[in-house]
Formats: C-alpha cells, sequence, structure tokens
C-alpha cells in the first residue's frame, strides 16, 4: 500500500469514525480488534522514533517540574512512577501526548501556557486519562474494524517494518512532531478532561488551574491546542470541567512543600 493510501485510510480513522464514537466505556466501538499487548507494541515503536528524532529539553527546571508532578500524579492513581518514562522535547508547540507502553511526551512551548505546576498537572493528569481509557486502543480498533486499517496494522506490527512510522504515531496521538495530526474525538477528549481533573485532584494539585490553564490557552491565541484535539472549543471545555469541579474540589487536599 502507498504512503498516500495509508494516510487515506487514517484519515477516514480519525475523521470519520471516531468523531460519531462515544468512548471506551462510553464508545460503542470497544477495545477487541486490536490487543493490548499490540497497542503497547506500537506506542513503545513510536516513542523509540520520537526519541531518536526529537532533541531532549535541556532546560533542567522543566525536566524536574515533569518528573515531579508525572510522578505525585501516578503514584495518587496507583500507577507505579518507575514503570513510566516521562520527557521534555524541545519545541516551542504548546503541545504534550501520551502513547501506550507508559510514555508522556512534553514540549517546551507548553510551560509558556501552564505558569505552575497546578497547571502542568492539569496537562499531565489530561494525558494520563487518555492511557487510563484506553483511547489510543480505541483508535487503532477503529483502523481495525476496515479491511485496509487490518492491513496496515499488520504491516506495523512486523518486527522492524517502520515504513508507517510517523502514520502510526498520529493514530496513537503523538503525530505534532511529524505534521501528522489526527485529533482524538470529542468524547474522549471531555473524557481524559474529566478523569485528568480528578487525577490533579487526588494528587494534590489545585483543580481549578484546570480552568486557567484553558483561559492561559485562549489569551495566547491558540483556540484549541493540538495536544488536545482540534474539538471541543476552549469554551465547551471550561464549562464541561466546571461542571465536574465539585466532585474534583471534594477530592483535593493540598500539597504540602
Amino acid at each position: 500500500m502507498s504512503r498516500r493510501g495509508f494516510m487515506v485510510a487514517l484519515v477516514g480513522v480519525s475523521g470519520t469514525a471516531l468523531v460519531g464514537c462515544v468512548g471506551a466505556g462510553q464508545t460503542g466501538l470497544g477495545l477487541g480488534l486490536v490487543s493490548a499487548e499490540e497497542v503497547q507494541q506500537l506506542g513503545l515503536k513510536s516513542w523509540q522514533q520520537i526519541r531518536s528524532e526529537t532533541p531532549v529539553s535541556r532546560n533542567a527546571t522543566y525536566q524536574r517540574a515533569l518528573q515531579q508532578v508525572g510522578t505525585n500524579i501516578l503514584g495518587a492513581v496507583g500507577e507505579n512512577p518507575g514503570q513510566w518514562e516521562m520527557v521534555v522535547f524541545q519545541g516551542q508547540e504548546a503541545n504534550a501526548f501520551a502513547l501506550p507502553g507508559n510514555k508522556i511526551g512534553v514540549y517546551e512551548g507548553m510551560f509558556a501556557i501552564a505558569e505552575n505546576v497546578d497547571q502542568l498537572a492539569a496537562v499531565v493528569g489530561h494525558e494520563i486519562g487518555h492511557n487510563q481509557a484506553e483511547h489510543a486502543r480505541e483508535r487503532l480498533s477503529s483502523a481495525a474494524a476496515t479491511s485496509m486499517g487490518q492491513q496496515l496494522l499488520g504491516a506495523a506490527l512486523q518486527i522492524g517494518n517502520i515504513g508507517y512510522a510517523n502514520e502510526l504515531a498520529g493514530l496513537l496521538g503523538a503525530g505534532i512532531q511529524y505534521g501528522l495530526i489526527l485529533p482524538y474525538s470529542r468524547n474522549q477528549e471531555l473524557e481524559a478532561d474529566s478523569i485528568g481533573l480528578l487525577n490533579m485532584a487526588r494528587a494534590g494539585y489545585d483543580p481549578r488551574a484546570s480552568i486557567q490553564l484553558w483561559q492561559n490557552m485562549q489569551a495566547a491565541g491558540q483556540r484549541a491546542p493540538e495536544f488536545l484535539s482540534t474539538h471541543p472549543a476552549p469554551d465547551s471545555r471550561i464549562a464541561a470541567l466546571e461542571a465536574k469541579m465539585p466532585e474534583a474540589m471534594s477530592l483535593y487536599n493540598p500539597r504540602r512543600g
């Protein structure tokens, strides 16, 4: 299959099959067409590619902040932080991503938007939420629902096959580096927002900072940063976060130190 054909398939999956679905636990499509092991394998392949092609940030303050916030949130939600890898990459994009296989990447540009650790926690909590809800697996199952997608995933799972690595990174939610953005569906984004809000609250980060983060994005003229998809619009996301805020505040116990 040509790379053009691959792109057509992925755009069809992202733009049609996923936009109308309702999410894992919320989506009608389900997860059964692709195994968790296969998704993790593809996530690790994409991470290896990104690590080999994208310079790591030299800003030690950014790296420490990501490690601290990520470790605190993962511990609060019952994950072992030692089994996760979190890296700040060079780049002025206000973007972040999570990949199956317990990988989180944040670009330097996000630190111009997230002004403090609470706002950074909103970003990290959201990305962890995508992994908790297995959104990447949903997307791959959507692709596997078509005969073309079955061929694509079959080729991608062959050991050493990286012919479509950039496209796979996009499908898994980490395509910004390659100019291939396949946004999560509206419902997946809102679900990750909701999970992320509770994640940060459980870890002792002020959930109200998620509102300020989105206000910062709007003030910076970034209507919908690609790391959170091109939809729903910020106003809609803020409204959904505000509706969830009472539950989050009931879990919130400020961190000390």
